[in-house]
């Protein structure tokens, strides 16, 4: 195949002291003073210099105390969340593969149904993002993503489609809209599935797929005939969205977006600019923050502030290249970022222009001040509950809602529930 490289109920204290990912063992121990970094820990990548002054280590900005409110305890390996207007929470569960309904009284439901045809294989699925349609008040509709079980490895990513029933307890007319592919490329396609699901303002699908890659790092993400590393964006019937830039091109799929992403675990859009942010994992060190742009290519696996797991380079060890994009802001060593959400609500005043990072390997939810697209302070929050945090989203009634994730990923292992969803209010 041809490689195509494209330029282009109970309080807690609030304290705001996967796969294998660094060589790092344990939680790190943040640092809380003001004007300095949170991160003490030397890079991995030992001769890493940031290409700006806030690309990286901003400095630390205290907040706001808060108190936190477990809803619910009764969960397994937690992905995302989406609010319906009557007030109930969808959750989804990545294994087994489950979307349930919180209600207004923090009652959890059992699994909804209807999506137990979803899977070709029969072996099961693994549920990622669920999201409202926007005309959803009088559709109904709800988009979700979601891979397959094959044997011993997943499937590629893919998006399915349906009409929640009106006491929200099955999924009606559920189908899939887009399979991406390929479908079975190598026992790679273990992890790294991307399928974060916002809309932009024509109401089209824009998700990232996974790159899949171990050690060493295949180059699927620089490929144009595959929609591996890719960010795509599709309608909401599946199909390529008009305006995506290669549409027509007779070498490069027509539902890719932008090239060069790695294992992106968030995405949300910034209510105030429009521009899709995206949060994506490095190998040991360079995770990164992005603004995902139309026809840019993000450089992976060609450049990366971090380095290989064995602790060499990855390639040439090149940080920078021309027709690449830089991250926003990154991190070395690495949080494992995940979901992301900006502040939009008006009971915590002083979070105004944030955006919320969770971290899977930091085991905290990260604050960060943007001013000008740029990070100009790091909070790191829930840090005392020592544990994974996937996602975060605003409610409705402006409060911040946080999944954790601390359920095992096998498919088999699922026995006794580990993840819980919180609720961060002012204290």
């Amino acid at each position: 195949m041809k490689l195509r490289i494209l330029a282009a109920g109970l309080l807690l204290a609030a304290s705001p002291g996967l796969a294998q990912q660094s060589a790092a063992p344990g939680t790190p121990d943040w640092r809380t003073v003001d004007g300095q970094p949170i991160e003490t820990r030397p890079p991995e990548k030992a001769d890493d210099r940031p290409l700006f002054p806030e690309q990286t280590r901003a400095p630390y900005r205290k907040s706001v105390p808060f108190k936190v409110t477990v809803l619910t305890d009764k969960l397994y390996a937690t992905w995302n969340l989406a609010f319906l207007p009557d007030g109930k929470i969808l959750i989804t569960e990545r294994l087994p593969g489950t979307i349930r309904v919180l209600d207004k009284a923090n009652n959890l439901s059992a699994p909804i149904k209807g999506l137990e045809n979803l899977s070709s294989t029969k072996q099961g699925i693994g549920m990622l993002d669920v999201a409202l349609a926007p005309d959803f008040a009088r559709s109904r509709r709800i988009f979700f993503a979601f891979f397959e079980y094959n044997g011993t490895t997943n499937s590629n990513t893919y998006v399915g489609r349906g009409r929640l029933n009106a006491d929200a307890t099955a999924v009606e007319g559920a189908e899939v809209i887009f399979r991406s592919i390929p479908a079975w490329p190598s026992k790679r396609l273990g992890g790294k599935t991307g399928g974060r699901i916002v809309f932009d303002k024509g109401g089209n699908l824009i998700l990232p797929i996974g790159d899949r890659s171990d050690s060493p790092p295949w180059e699927v993400a620089q490929r144009a005939d595959q929609h591996l590393g890719k960010i795509i964006r599709i309608t909401q019937d599946g199909k390529p969205a008009a305006g995506n830039p290669w549409i027509g091109s007779a070498d490069t799929l027509p539902e890719i977006w932008a090239f060069g992403t790695r294992s992106q675990e968030g995405m949300t859009v910034d209510p105030k600019t429009g521009k899709i942010w995206e949060t994506e994992h490095g190998p040991r060190g360079g995770d990164e923050l992005n603004i995902i742009e139309k026809g840019k290519n993000y450089g992976w696996p060609y450049i990366t502030h971090g380095i290989d797991y064995p602790g060499g380079p990855i390639g040439d060890g090149e940080t920078a290249m021309k027709g690449m994009e830089q991250p926003v802001y990154y991190w070395d060593p690495i949080i494992g970022p995940s979901g992301m959400a900006f502040y939009t609500g008006n009971l915590f005043p002083a979070w105004k222009n944030s955006l919320f990072v969770c971290g899977l390997r930091g085991n905290l939810l990260t604050r960060l001040e943007i001013r000008n697209d740029k990070v100009v302070a790091e909070e790191p929050l829930l840090t005392d509950l020592k544990t994974r945090i996937r996602d975060v989203r605003v409610g409705p009634d402006g409060a911040v809602y946080v999944l954790t994730d601390s359920g095992s990923a096998s498919i088999s292992a699922h026995t006794n529930p580990t993840s819980k969803l919180l609720k961060l209010t002012p204290q």
